[in-house]
């Protein structure tokens, strides 16, 4: 098979690609190739099915990587110009209580997709499914794409295959492992936006617990970054948004990192301790495992007094000032001592990837003329909340237009 532009990966930021190169070069033959059966099934999960497609508050502080995610969608249109006046597609934000959340106001990510496959067609973008790029060689007039015991011959190439993160999803890193052997250089790779793991035992009797709070990213006594919202305890690992936002420090921190969760943060720590020599007086016939149930569900109650070495059958009349002391200072507190990310089936995004070195500011390559890259296989990782979406859309229509105009300076 022969075609101007191949576009490999038909995700969000390979479709976004595909779609502004034939804009760009109407004349051009655009074809995407992807290994499933069918274009888009990571946007259908996106959102837990509702499809968060970008933030109102985007900046460089909600991505993380070598490349310059902001400069990039500066670059671009933004989420209503493509998605609204081009695709048709109404939007609203603030979805699922999300502040700045964009979704399609359908609340389907189907929308999104459908929206996306059906302009693509209208343009005369090809797709090639069910085939596997296993390899990339440069040839007279641009490039030859392996695909098992058949080749694709293209001019010009756009890679938007993804990272690791989701390989249900078709990203198994397995283009990333090309470009390495090509001579790539990638930035260390872990997953992001995951849940984060610590050790079990300093888990028991917390599985299933949520609770509201804030969380910090702590290493060698320094707080790296902080994050409010509910922090969900399961059987080996913490999860929740704000810790989704803060597993992108696991790359540059792995053995020095260290969870600090504040089940109180509307309370400094004086008013806390207050409140509790107050309970003291009021349920001093009570036994210790209710000291905290006002303020907390029974198992997390019962969890923070038994780490304080409370007795549970302890009467609370009779709890020592200085353990109800070191009860507020859990709360305010409670440390876990990070020992992994979860695994890539549970990661939304990629963190690592090529590093910025490897592209211009176009997001061409610098190894290989005519070759673009875009979307996650990148080193950008953006936090929860729409942010890797976007990076998507705007690296893909970046790289679709960067890789069209160049096509049409007829550039090799």
């Amino acid at each position: 098979m022969k075609t101007d532009i191949a576009v490999i990966g038909g995700g969000a930021s390979g479709l976004a690609a595909a779609i502004t190169a034939k804009e760009t070069c109407p004349q051009a033959d655009v074809t995407v190739i992807e290994r499933l059966p069918r274009t888009g099934k990571k946007i259908l999960a996106a959102g837990n099915g509702k499809c968060n497609i970008s933030n109102i508050s985007l900046s460089s502080r909600n991505y993380h990587g070598s490349v310059d995610a902001m400069a990039v969608i500066g670059s671009e249109p933004d989420y209503r110009a493509f998605f609204t006046d081009k695709l048709g597609v109404l939007c609203v934000t603030g979805s699922e209580g999300r502040s700045g959340g964009v979704y399609p106001r359908s609340n389907s990510s189907t929308t999104i997709l459908s929206a996306l496959r059906s302009y693509a067609g209208e343009l005369g973008v090809t797709e090639l499914c069910d085939c596997q790029v296993t390899g990339i060689r440069s040839s007279g007039r641009g490039f030859v794409l392996e695909c098992g015991d058949d080749t694709v011959e293209c001019r010009k190439v756009i890679v938007a295959a993804g990272g690791y993160a989701g390989p249900s999803f078709g990203t198994d890193g397995s283009m990333m492992r090309i470009l390495k052997n090509m001579g790539y250089r990638t930035a260390k790779v872990c997953p992001a936006v995951a849940p984060l793991r610590t050790e079990p035992d300093r888990l028991k009797g917390l599985k299933g617990v949520r609770v509201k709070g804030t969380v910090s990213a702590v290493s060698g006594g320094k707080v790296l970054r902080t994050e409010k919202g509910e922090i969900q305890f399961n059987d080996n690992n913490i999860s929740g948004i704000c810790v989704f936002n803060l597993a992108y420090l696991f790359q540059q921190y792995e053995g020095k990192l260290t969870l600090a969760a504040d089940l109180a943060p509307d309370m400094s720590e004086k008013e806390l301790t207050d409140h509790l020599f107050s309970i003291k007086k009021s349920r001093r016939e009570r036994s210790a495992e209710e000291l905290l149930t006002g303020m907390f569900v029974r198992n997390l109650a019962v969890y923070i007094v038994k780490n304080a070495g409370i007795p549970l059958d302890t009467a609370v009349g009779s709890i020592a000032s200085r353990d109800i002391c070191a009860v507020a200072a859990l709360v305010k507190n409670l440390s876990f001592p990070v020992t992994g990310c979860a695994g890539w089936q549970n990661a939304q995004v990629t963190c690592g990837g090529i590093h910025g070195d490897c592209v211009n500011s176009r997001l061409e390559s610098k190894l290989h003329r005519g070759l673009f890259l875009c979307g996650e296989i990148l080193d950008v990782a953006g936090d929860c909340g729409g942010y890797n979406l976007q990076w998507a859309w705007s690296s893909g229509m970046l790289a679709g237009r960067s890789c069209a105009e160049s096509l049409k300076g007829g550039e090799r």
